[in-house]
């Protein structure tokens, strides 16, 4: 073979030019470390750490034992330990599995009511995600899971004629559109006029609470008939959705209908071209207007998806949750628990899907913590805080666990990169010159 011929890279050598020389796997790792998934982790460490904090300080026995701390510090170690331990292991025992209880069905009931806990927070959390992914902030959750609960359960006792099945599909498909339409008239003012999404999401809140609280407080509209109380009538039974493992358990078919809303984020960000578009539109809004994308459909289209996603909680809340009527109070808060789920989840539908079991975790387990610890309950709340405090500070996570910085392993990634195509070629011009 002639020396002057262009050297030729095999096509083993050719697969190894993105391989680090520390090896895939630890190379992979050091990018999560670096990426949302270990500032996430970080984050929860920092947050339980101080919550731990917390706990101990609320504790009777721990701020007894303080006292004579210099005298006897055995004592107060040992309580710290026992607080500590003894709300975690409550937790656990709220949420997860409670080995104290008498029967197997009494054991595993936590994990199922965190699963039923965890459907409307995995699809307020989607439904906030997905904007986040467009640049746009939407945290009138709340809103849109109101207009979703006036639709969907309008539908559920205002047509009890229905089959069953078909009724449920119904209401289903009535607060999808309920909360798809209040999301895209965020969307609409938005685009059309300029109006920042989070006031124009914020107000809108207020508008459905307070259309909300007139149907309610109306008689002949939303009001249970013979009562003069703001709440609905109950919602029928072939309006409900299907408990799982039956009437015992409280875990219904929403939490399928969440992992399902899942699978459809994941191919919208991933898959289609209209992901796409919503990423272009985030990173670069006049990039991708330069490029041919019509932003303002975008943003109106994206704000719809999130209100439908937001909706599906709502729809939840009402035919699943509280199915003996409801009042304004129906959201129960998820609207604004979306946005710390979504948050830590890394705005990734597969992150949304662990940050709404963890939250379905907090929620079940927080009651056993009080109750069996005289923990308050505000604990779990502010643990909840410091989660979204310190994901909203990555640079703060990184210095005090030395995460590396994105930048530090892209630049790492590219000259190990060049390092192995300089040895590729080397290695070729070796074969050439044998």
């Amino acid at each position: 073979m002639s020396t002057n011929e262009p050297l030729a890279i095999s096509e083993s050598q050719q697969m190894n030019l993105d391989t680090e020389p520390e090896g895939r796997w630890k190379g992979a790792f050091r990018e999560m470390l670096a990426g949302g998934p270990g500032v996430a982790i970080g984050a929860l460490i920092l947050a339980f750490l101080v919550g731990s904090i917390m706990i101990a300080f609320t504790n009777a026995a721990v701020r007894e034992a303080a006292s004579y701390f210099f005298a006897r510090p055995q004592d107060f170690f040992s309580a710290l330990g026992s607080a500590m331990g003894g709300a975690y292991s409550s937790l656990i025992r709220g949420s997860i599995f409670n080995w104290e209880a008498p029967t197997f069905q009494r054991m595993i009931s936590p994990l199922l009511l965190t699963l039923h806990n965890s459907g409307p927070l995995i699809c307020a959390g989607l439904g906030v995600a997905v904007t986040f992914k467009a640049g746009l902030f939407n945290i009138g959750g709340r809103g849109q899971m109101l207009m979703a609960a006036v639709f969907a359960g309008w539908l559920a006792f205002g047509l009890p004629n229905l089959p069953v099945g078909i009724h449920l599909i119904v209401c289903i498909l009535g607060g999808i559109l309920g909360g798809a339409l209040w999301g895209a008239l965020a969307g609409f003012l938005n685009a059309k006029t300029g109006a920042h999404e989070v006031i124009a999401t914020i107000m809108l809140n207020y508008v459905a609470l307070y259309l909300l609280q007139y149907l309610l407080a109306t008689p002949g509209l939303m009001q249970n008939p013979g009562s003069s109380n703001p709440i609905t009538p109950a919602t029928p039974m072939s309006a409900q959705l299907p408990r799982l493992f039956g009437r015992q358990f409280p875990l219904n078919a929403g939490f399928l209908i969440a992992l399902l809303a899942v699978a459809f984020c994941w191919w919208l960000l991933n898959r289609s071209s209209l992901g796409f578009a919503f990423k272009a539109v985030g990173e670069n809004k006049r990039a991708a207007k330069v490029a041919g994308i019509n932003t303002d459909r975008m943003t109106i289209t994206v704000f719809a998806i999130s209100g439908a996603l937001l909706a599906l909680a709502g729809a939840m809340q009402v035919l699943g949750t509280v199915t003996t009527g409801f009042t304004d109070g129906i959201d129960g808060g998820i609207g604004f628990d979306g946005i710390t789920v979504a948050l830590l989840g890394g705005s990734q539908p597969v992150g949304v899907l662990f940050a709404g079991l963890l939250f379905g975790a907090f929620k079940a387990g927080g009651s056993m913590m009080q109750a069996g610890q005289m923990i308050p309950i505000e604990i779990v709340s502010v643990i909840q805080s410091l989660i979204v405090l310190f994901i909203a500070a990555p640079p703060l996570v990184r210095a005090i666990f030395h995460l590396p910085q994105p930048s530090q392993v892209a630049a790492a990634k590219k000259a190990a990169a060049k390092a192995a195509k300089a040895e590729a070629k080397a290695a070729a011009k070796k074969e050439v010159s044998a």
